[in-house]
This record gives C-alpha cells, sequence and structure tokens, in this order.
C-alpha cells in the first residue's frame, strides 16, 4: 500500500492517552519489525504509534486502553457486515467443532465457488488462495502461460500485493519499464512490467502498440483505493477493455478491494465492464483469511492439475475462512443492503464534504458505493500524481484530532475508508460533527 512517510511527527492531542498502547507497541516492536506484521497497520504516515486493539463488535473497535471507536477501516475492507456478526461468528465456529483445516477438498469450497461464480461476471471457475497478494500473483501467472506472453502492464498508484513484479515505481518517463522500489527485489523481475498512469487509456493504447505481440495483461484496480479512492474516468475502462481485445492482451481486474463491496458482482457489475480474469479477497473471506482469483473455463482449466500452469497453497480453501465467506456472501444478498450502504455512505461523503468546505479546507470528497476518501487537495484526484499533491500534513493532524474522538479513519491519506452494514445513522452524525471540530483543531 502506498504510505508515504512523515517528515515531522503529528501532533499530541491532549486528553487522548495510550499508555497501554504504548506498552504493547514497545513490547512487540522488540520482536515484530516496526512493532506492525503489516505497514498498513504502522503510523508512518501520521507520526506516532498505533493503537492496540482488544475486540471489535458491529461497527466499533476497542482498544486495550478502554477507548471504542467508529471504525471506517473494517480491517482494510473485509468487514462489511460489521465485526463479530452472529451469522458469521455462528459459521466459523460451527466448521471449527469439525476441523480446522484437513489438507483435503471439502463440499463448502464448492458451495462458495459456486456463490462467487454466479455474482461475478467475469468469472466460471475459480481457485482459492490466501490472500490478495497470492490471487494477483496467480491471476498474472496465469495470463501470461494462457498468452504465452511475458510482459504486463500496471498503473502507477494502483497496489497489487507484494509479489516481486509489482514492486516497481516509475522511472523518468511517465510511461515506462518499471525499476524495483524494494531491496530485494531485482531489476530483473521487474523487467517485464510496464508501467502507466491510471485514468490514462492512451498511455496504455501507446504501450501496447510499442510492444506489439509481448504483453499478457494489463493488471489495475478499476476503482483505485490505494491512492485513497479515485474512481476512473468515465470510458477508462471501456478503453481498456477493446484495447486488450484488439492486442490479444488480457484484462486483470484487481477486486480485493472493490468486490462484493461497491456492488454485489463487484466494479465490473456496477460499471458494465467484464474483464478476463479478476482477482478477490477481503470480503470473500468474511474476515478471515481467504482470497481466489478467476476467469472463463478456457482460461482456469489451463491450472493445474487440469493445466500446465501452477499454483498450490496448503491452506488454500480453508474450512472455517471458506465459512466466514460463504455467510458473509448470503448476508450480503439479503434485500437492501447495498441500497442502504450506498445512502449512509453518501449522507457520510456529503457530510464530511460542508464540514471541508466551512472549515475553508482545500478538499476533495471522492465516493463510490461504500469505499470513499476526503483529500486535502483543491481539485479532482484522477491518479496518483494527483493524489502525491495532497496535504499530508494536514491529514495527519486530521487523523489524531478524529483517533480522539472517536472516529478511526485509515492512517493514511492515500487509503480508502470503508462503510459497513453495521453503521447506523448515529454514527454517521457524529462522524460528521467530530469532522467539524477536527478541522478546527487541525488547522489552529
Amino acid at each position: 500500500m502506498n504510505q508515504p512517510a512523515m517528515t515531522t511527527p503529528a501532533r499530541s492531542v491532549p486528553g487522548y492517552d495510550l499508555p497501554k498502547s504504548s506498552a504493547a507497541f514497545a513490547r512487540a516492536s522488540k520482536v515484530i519489525p516496526g512493532g506492525v506484521n503489516s505497514p498498513a497497520r504502522a503510523f508512518g504516515a501520521v507520526g506516532g504509534e498505533p493503537p492496540f486493539m482488544a475486540e471489535a463488535h458491529g461497527a466499533y473497535l476497542f482498544d486495550v486502553d478502554g477507548h471504542r471507536y467508529i471504525d471506517y477501516i473494517g480491517s482494510w475492507g473485509p468487514m462489511i457486515v460489521g465485526h463479530t456478526h452472529p451469522k458469521v461468528t455462528a459459521a466459523v465456529s460451527e466448521a471449527l467443532a469439525l476441523g480446522s483445516s484437513f489438507g483435503a477438498p471439502t463440499e463448502r469450497e464448492a458451495e462458495i465457488a459456486e456463490a462467487v461464480a454466479a455474482a461475478v461476471p467475469s468469472i466460471e471457475m475459480c481457485r482459492f488462495v490466501s490472500s490478495g497478494t497470492e490471487a494477483t500473483m496467480s491471476a498474472i501467472r496465469v495470463a501470461r502461460g494462457f498468452t504465452g506472453r511475458d510482459k504486463i502492464v500496471k498503473m502507477a498508484g494502483c497496489y497489487h500485493g507484494h509479489a516481486d513484479c509489482l514492486l516497481i515505481q516509475a522511472g523518468s518517463a511517465a510511461t515506462t519499464l518499471g525499476v524495483p522500489n524494494s531491496p530485494g527485489v531485482t531489476p530483473g523481475a521487474a523487467a517485464d512490467t510496464l508501467l502507466c498512469p491510471f485514468n490514462d487509456a492512451d498511455a496504455v493504447r501507446k504501450l501496447l502498440e510499442a510492444n506489439p505481440g509481448q504483453v499478457a495483461a494489463v493488471l489495475l484496480e478499476p476503482i483505485a483505493g490505494n491512492m485513497g479512492l479515485v474512481p476512473p474516468r468515465p470510458g477508462y475502462l471501456e478503453a481498456l477493455r477493446e484495447l486488450t481485445t484488439q492486442h490479444g492482451t488480457l484484462l486483470i481486474f484487481d477486486e480485493v478491494m472493490t468486490g462484493f463491496r461497491v456492488a454485489y458482482g463487484g466494479a465490473q457489475e456496477r460499471f458494465g465492464v467484464t474483464p478476463d480474469v479478476t482477482a478477490l479477497g477481503k470480503i470473500i473471506g468474511g474476515g478471515l483469511p481467504a482470497a481466489a482469483y478467476g476467469a472463463s473455463r478456457e482460461i482456469m482449466t489451463k491450472v493445474s492439475p487440469t493445466g500446465p500452469i501452477y499454483q498450490a497453497g496448503t491452506l488454500s480453501g480453508n474450512p472455517l475462512a471458506m465459512a466466514a465467506g460463504l455467510a458473509t456472501l448470503n448476508l450480503l444478498r439479503e434485500p437492501g443492503v447495498y441500497d442502504r450502504l450506498e445512502a449512509l455512505s453518501a449522507k457520510l461523503a456529503d457530510g464530511l464534504e460542508k464540514a471541508a468546505r466551512d472549515a475553508g479546507v482545500p478538499h476533495v470528497v471522492q465516493r463510490v458505493g461504500s469505499m470513499l476518501t476526503l483529500f486535502f487537495h483543491d481539485g479532482p484526484i484522477h491518479d496518483y500524481e494527483d493524489a502525491k499533491r495532497s496535504d499530508t500534513a494536514l491529514f495527519a493532524r486530521f487523523f489524531w484530532e478524529m483517533l480522539a474522538r472517536g472516529v478511526y479513519l485509515p492512517c493514511s491519506q492515500f487509503e480508502a475508508a470503508f462503510v459497513s452494514a453495521a453503521h447506523t445513522e448515529a454514527d454517521v452524525d457524529h462522524t460528521i460533527a467530530a469532522a467539524r471540530e477536527a478541522l478546527a483543531a487541525a488547522r489552529a
């Protein structure tokens, strides 16, 4: 995920103290790099140390220091029905009583695969894995194996996990070969990855024309969520669909965030554009580690053991994760769920926009479905270069002021916030009121 480091520490908030969390962080830092098991949980982009969580219920997190927060992270997206939903908890408990892992197939794997195939337009068959990184990595391997080509195109600012070929940054040109942006990633691993700006179909066209018959796949988040929430421009996804078809290149949608989030069938249902391959994660596991990649039967039958493209995972299709995921998908099929998510999210976005406008803060609120970001930037955000011009220092102060008022937002300007079905009108009203106070305090 995009997590630029703060150059100055965030201001402390009087009356908001985290002594137990601080002690827990010090303990963890001795045995875990940075005290966290994912950089997304570190507070490098806002300064300070993270609160350590003790429990979660519905729309709320509770830290070890006794603070309650309205949660707009939702474990970075999966908790769309809220934390510890009774039906999800019951499904996991029942599965656990029968065994936590078998290393053998179960009926529930087929049941949830059928649900995924019925929901997602591009998927006739899918393979479960344990993380979004595995899903996108495997989708790329399948695209290369199916087409017999080596190169892939990705968009600057889109994050697809920590596979070597995806940890790259742009060179001197806007459209160029990528270079590694992490030690341990060799130039060779990035040599076949080409970069384009998000929302620029013409840049993709030029790359495909400059590399005829060489590009296996164009990979992107159909709605970017890792540079903050950035929707596709009108016609952008349609243009990519047309271009990839013309060049015999597969179109891969990374719907790890957007799958079952912006619509039951994901962004491809919402925008009416069907990719060749889809990576799914987060919601599909109902809060437990699970992800999947899928495509047409023609493509997926090339995957081992029915085909030559190898991919495997000891804990793939874990029975507890399958139970949580299936229970979550069943809840999302209930009438009115997405309408309510849309209404709550629109109310929150409108309230944040008005609060920032009244505070005289340069801003833009961007939202698709139940994903949104308040950018401290004076115009629309269309790509990563736009997003990087946001006032990250102001965001850091705002973040801490919101935390002190019981609202847990993503700890980076470059992450999307998530609304869940467990949030209430009162939660949204509190969040908007808190934002008004926080903006005033952050500017003081």
